[in-house]
């Protein structure tokens, strides 16, 4: 595996404006403007917002990188959920501005907003657990409905300090490094996350439009591939047993001094119950794999012992 460091504190790695050296000596994410929350292994401040592998394009690694814009991943939820521009409002604040208002809000619960909802745990593990809640309330701050929302970038293999170090420097250089994408963690964690928590949300009597799924647009195309690809994946109105799949991408016009902004794809709409059968349609391997590896490996001719 390698790849180069493609975002670094906001700015592209090849951006050298005083905006984009200004992010790197004060070690300030951009999208929060507060310093960068994501650290190494030894508690130094990453940095690092995307990753570009030597063979594709772009992969972001980092979830803060798709809250740009102020959050508006939010508010593209809240529009597709409820169907109406609604305000968003922290959490604890939300039922007094509705009445202040005498409008329908957006009460929002997750980090740096309302706070993460209290929720009871399973087997001493915080299973039920989503990133954010966006909750419909009426003009009287009574809650209507609510969907949940999952944010989830990818996970990096092998190293980048290297090229960490190559753009701190004053030459701001980006060598190759031997950073990967972790694709296994889409079979392994965030494909059966999305189905127990969906399952979940189904027996919420107000969740009546189930859990969206926000990512950068290689992550929904390795989730895509992994279920046999979206046109096989059938489309359902928003109902409590949705999951309903965002994806995002970086923006072609990129200009030196600004953070490059997320264009949103359209949203696919499916059901839990889809997904968990398209994941466990597992395609199989030709018979006799094993024996064929085994011989080639005594040198055996292929199919003869």
């Amino acid at each position: 595996m390698a790849g180069k460091i493609w975002e670094f504190f906001g700015y592209r790695a090849d951006d050298h404006s005083a905006a984009a050296i200004a992010a790197v000596n004060e070690r300030q994410c951009p999208f929060l403007a507060e310093t960068c929350e994501k650290r190494l292994s030894d508690g130094i401040v990453a940095g690092v917002c995307t990753i570009k592998p030597m063979t594709s394009g772009p992969v972001m690694c980092c979830p803060i990188r798709l809250y740009a814009d102020k959050y508006r991943i939010l508010y593209d939820v809240a529009k597709i959920a409820f169907e109406e521009d609604y305000e968003l409002v922290a959490g604890g604040k939300a039922s007094e501005r509705a009445k202040a208002k005498q409008e329908p809000v957006v009460a929002v619960f997750g980090k740096r907003w309302g706070g993460e909802l209290r929720l009871p745990q399973k087997d001493g593990a915080g299973s039920y657990f989503v990133d954010w809640v966006l909750a419909l309330l009426d003009a009287n701050g009574k809650l209507k409905e609510f969907v949940a929302v999952e944010v989830q970038t990818i996970d990096t293999t092998g190293n980048y300090r290297n090229g960490r170090e190559g753009l701190l420097s004053p030459e701001r250089t980006n060598p190759t490094t031997t950073v990967g994408m972790n694709w296994e963690n889409v079979n392994k964690r965030i494909l059966p996350q999305l189905i127990y928590k969906g399952q979940v949300l189904q027996r919420e009597a107000l969740c009546r439009k189930g859990l969206f799924f926000v990512c950068p647009y290689p992550v929904y195309t390795r989730i895509m591939g992994r279920l046999g690809g979206a046109r096989g994946l059938i489309r359902y109105a928003l109902q409590p047993a949705s999951i309903t799949f965002l994806a995002y991408e970086h923006d072609t016009n990129m200009i030196d001094g600004s953070t490059v902004p997320l264009n949103g794809l359209p949203p696919h709409s499916t059901t839990v119950y889809k997904v968990q059968e398209a994941f466990n349609n597992v395609t199989l391997p030709d018979e006799n794999v094993y024996r064929t590896a085994i011989d080639m490996a005594l040198g055996n001719e292929k199919g003869k012992t």
